[in-house]
């Protein structure tokens, strides 16, 4: 008998396993694909690195418009606090006739002399807490000092000072207040009926006392804050306008109480303007007279002075009076600030690629800025601040 051999089960899936594989095209066609899928990763993730590098410079320009009205606000509020003293004229519970009337606007980067920090240059400074200037120049002590340097100054913008004492006493635990220097400028407010002095202002001869005549009254550190923009950051040249301030202070080295050289405090503010709310009229609408002793509509309650602010701006706020091409300013309308706008404008750090600014910014009374016609993004930040220290003082019920 014949036997047929039969190839095995397997001979026939061997050879279409050593038939498989990927030929040239279908090779090429895979790599192409690939690379699109590359391509498409690399496209996405170049635009969202530049959507979030555009996300954190609006974040960053948002940040710093904010934080520099924060700055201010939060000064602005303290603005005409002197530990418990109130000026006569803003006294509503005075009998007489005010002999604190400020009489002339104050130097405000004169340095600390005894000479010349006479009784009424003190008047004038502890009455007229907040002074608002539209150009450095006018201020010829601040550049003389060298605490402004004209040719840093940023073009447009506005100079601020203002004062107050310290919220703190010195040395307080807990508080940010430094401890007591022999070398700084101390306010103390005497409390005392029979004391005829209302107040110290320098760097010694703190012996007025509280209400029982005994006990030596606390003394509070004098600050005076000067604000404004530099065209520079850190460098000059550098091209980032920045929000500085200057602190009168005692300098380190010799001691003398002057303007600190300034101190970069927001980066990326371009454009800063203030106009001040003046209360000059009163509820009856007759102008203030600090010539005369108060006058009620009625004395028997005591509600309505007829001569004297309410503690509400009256008419239009003001940057300069009549206009900034003639003049700043009076004592007479400074004395009676009770409230201010501030306008903020802030600028990115960085230019932003395929944008440009054409865009116009109002600030106020003060007219608009731009177009800049560059690639950095602005954005214009504004409140009204009212000043409670000089305000609450006028409100009567």
């Amino acid at each position: 008998m014949s036997m047929t051999r039969q190839p095995p089960a397997w001979a026939g899936h061997a050879s279409s396993t050593r038939q498989a594989g990927f030929g040239l095209v279908e090779l090429m066609v895979s790599m192409l694909i690939g690379l699109v899928i590359i391509a498409a990763l690399v496209s996405l993730f170049v635009n969202t690195s530049g959507n979030n590098r555009e996300l954190a410079r609006a974040n960053s320009m948002i940040e710093n418009g904010r934080f520099a009205i924060k700055v201010l606000e939060d000064d602005l509020i303290h603005a005409g606090y002197w530990g418990g003293f109130v000026p006569m004229f803003d006294d509503q519970t005075s009998n007489d006739v005010p002999t604190d009337v400020p009489t002339a606007v104050p130097d405000p980067c004169l340095p600390y002399d005894p000479v010349t920090w006479n009784a009424a240059y003190k008047t004038n400074l502890v009455g007229i807490p907040v002074q608002l200037y539209d150009d450095p120049a006018v201020v010829g002590t601040c550049v003389a000092e060298g605490v402004i340097d004209a040719g840093d100054y940023q073009a447009g913008t506005d100079l601020l000072i203002v004062r107050h004492a310290e919220m703190c006493l010195p040395g307080e635990a807990g508080s940010y207040c430094e401890a007591d220097d022999p070398d700084d400028l101390y306010l103390q407010a005497g409390h005392c009926a029979t004391e005829v002095t209302p107040y110290v202002l320098d760097t010694s001869g703190f012996g007025l006392t509280k209400m029982n005549c005994a006990t030596v009254a606390d003394k509070r550190k004098f600050v005076s804050n000067l604000y404004y923009v530099r065209n520079f950051a850190v460098t000059a040249g550098d091209g980032i306008p920045t929000l500085v301030r200057s602190r009168f202070m005692s300098d380190p080295v010799s001691g003398a109480l002057v303007y600190e050289a300034p101190v970069a405090l927001v980066e990326g503010v371009e454009g800063f303007r203030v106009e001040l709310g003046v209360d000059d009229v009163s509820k009856t609408g007759a102008a203030v007279n600090y010539a005369a002793v108060i006058n009620w509509a009625d004395p028997l309650d005591k509600v309505t002075p007829t001569n004297r602010g309410d503690g509400v701006p009256d008419g239009e706020y003001l940057r300069c009076d009549p206009d900034c091409a003639t003049g700043a300013l009076t004592a007479d309308e400074l004395m009676n600030v009770t409230s201010a706008k501030i306008y903020v404008l802030a600028r990115s750090r960085e230019a932003s690629p395929n944008y440009t600014d054409s865009k116009t910014y109002t600030l106020g009374l003060a007219g608009d800025m731009g177009p800049f016609n560059d690639n950095f993004k602005r954005h214009v930040f504004t409140t009204t601040i009212r000043l409670p220290n000089v305000a609450g003082r006028r409100m009567t019920p």
